[in-house]
């Protein structure tokens, strides 16, 4: 097999490792029983949008470790790359897992400013991987303000919940 369809295996790889976090910490019937905006979509939206994301996410950092010859030609883009990844892993074990609202909303504009470093980080290496990182970002962006509509809403079960 040829380095770079190895290297791009390890990206899939990867961004399956931090798919995971969504099986390992599924919404259940905490999320079930929380008020939710109008505006939020069906539930079983979410798999396939992350799906279509995790592999454009894979395909963005391999086509930054191709351009840049592997990783030292690309460290700080390829770091942000990974910090960005195992912020997105944090989040479901941080509203799911832990039920807090709260600090998911603080962990998820952490995720938004990683992935905005990543993207500008990514540019001048590869245009087409920057630019398929922004359905990623703009889903962030989404997920943000519902995290936050969804803590605004439930905000007086936040410490009631967080126990359970």
């Amino acid at each position: 097999m040829e380095p770079d369809t190895i290297a791009l295996w390890v990206f899939i790889g990867l961004c399956f490792v931090a798919a995971m976090s969504g099986a390992l910490f599924p919404p259940g019937a905490w999320h079930r029983s929380l008020s939710k905006p109008s505006w939020h979509p069906p539930n079983w939206l979410f798999a396939p949008a992350w799906m279509v994301l995790y592999g454009t996410i894979a395909v963005a950092g391999w086509l930054v470790w191709k351009q840049a010859d592997g990783f030292a030609g690309a460290s700080v883009a390829l770091s942000l790359w990974g910090l960005q990844l195992v912020l997105n892993a944090a989040w479901s074990g941080i509203f799911f897992g832990l039920k807090r609202m709260d600090l998911a909303l603080i962990e998820v504009v952490g995720l938004w400013l990683a992935l905005l470093a990543t993207i500008v980080a990514f540019w001048p290496i590869s245009t087409g991987a920057a630019l398929l990182m922004m359905p990623y970002l703009a889903w962030v962006s989404f997920a943000a303000a519902l995290n936050y509509s969804m803590w605004s809403l439930n905000r007086n079960r936040q410490v009631a919940v967080a126990g359970e």
